[in-house]
């Protein structure tokens, strides 16, 4: 089986964290969410992979290269403009061929991976899956209608939803996608649909089936999103100690102190990560907290939030949570007279001031 990764999204949800920067290569619990995506691939057994990238795809290539840290293979292919899901199939026939693949949205993550879905589909003749789960909510989303354990209908954000089952975003597929991607129509967004394009397969006699998803499953695509994923992985990890805490520390819960990083006078309460090389001193870091790589957080207090690299959080007097810090990013207390707030915020931020 093969692996076709959907990378090639602008983020637009996550502005201005995603105007400089890949929505996909953003970190949750310091590790890229693509880098998650490609790692549930490979425990899958899977290592022949393509990437469709759009406008970001040297920033990708560069971070993720080609696949030989995973012991995958990677081949990178170019979407010129978001087209749709179906369209991206269609771009990678070359690459794919005849062969069964699984399809994963690039910043989706899974509670659990896809090893036993994508073992259930190689010893099936089903010519395709799809993975639902359970959603309270089922009109925001596409949902699925099922009938003796086969997909019957599939209908995108339902009135009146005829079941609380989602599509997350993964697939699998044989080659008779090909001939339904070329089937379709583009919607009234001017996009070929892959909800389109398995509704074909469904009302043309093919077999697609439903896997339902029972843990918790997460499109990392808007900041509160972002922050519920980091909640969730940290909670699973294991605390480790490969930096340096002095005597005057205190680390309690499950805490990771990544390579090189430096805890000096400070509390660390876990769940929480810090990465490597950063710098926590005379500060608080509390639960559901990820600190990227080269971070200085000094004088201050952060609560269930992710800062990425190169940041400094210096001085603040009240505590910082909620929040997705970017890179390169400075918060300061100034000593400038009158007193007042100086600020240079991208656009679509959200500021709340105290």
């Amino acid at each position: 089986m093969k692996a076709l990764i959907l990378s090639g999204g602008k983020g637009t949800r996550l502005y201005p964290i995603t105007y400089t920067s890949a929505k996909q290569l953003v970190p949750v619990a310091n590790r890229p969410v693509l880098f998650r995506a490609i790692d549930a691939i490979v425990e899958a057994g899977i290592t022949d992979i393509g990437i469709v990238v759009g406008d970001t795809a040297a920033e990708i290539e560069a971070a993720v290269g080609d696949g030989s840290a995973w012991g995958a293979t990677i081949e990178y292919i170019e979407q010129e403009a978001p087209l749709g899901l179906a369209h991206a199939v269609l771009i990678s026939e070359n690459f794919l061929r005849d062969d069964r693949f699984v399809m994963f949205l690039g910043d989706n993550v899974l509670e659990g991976g896809i090893a036993d879905l994508v073992r259930q589909f190689s010893d099936s003749e089903w010519n395709s899956q799809i993975v639902l789960t359970r959603v309270p909510d089922p009109q925001h989303f596409g949902v699925a209608e099922l009938r003796n354990g086969q997909v019957v209908r599939l209908i995108e954000k339902p009135k009146d939803p005829p079941s609380d089952l989602a599509l997350v975003g993964i697939y699998m597929f044989d080659a008779h996608i090909f001939e339904a991607a070329k089937s379709i129509k583009p919607s009234w967004r001017g996009e070929l649909e892959i909800t389109d394009a398995i509704q074909y397969l469904v009302d043309h006699g093919y077999k697609v089936f439903p896997y339902v998803h029972e843990g918790w499953w997460i499109d990392t695509g808007k900041k509160k999103d972002m922050l519920d994923c980091n909640r969730l992985l940290l909670e699973n990890m294991t605390s480790q100690n490969l930096g340096t805490v002095d005597e005057k520390s205190n680390l309690s819960g499950r805490v990771i102190i990544e390579r090189g990083a430096k805890i000096i006078n400070s509390t660390i309460r876990g769940p929480a990560i810090i990465g490597e090389n950063s710098r926590i001193v005379d500060a608080y870091v509390g639960p559901y907290t990820a600190i990227y790589h080269d971070v200085l957080v000094e004088n201050s207090e952060v609560e269930h939030c992710i800062v990425l690299e190169n940041s400094k959080i210096v001085g603040i007097g009240a505590r910082i949570e909620d929040s997705l810090i970017g890179r390169n990013v400075e918060i300061t207390r100034s000593q400038l007279r009158p007193k007042a707030y100086r600020m240079t915020i991208g656009d679509n931020s959200q500021i709340g001031i105290l």
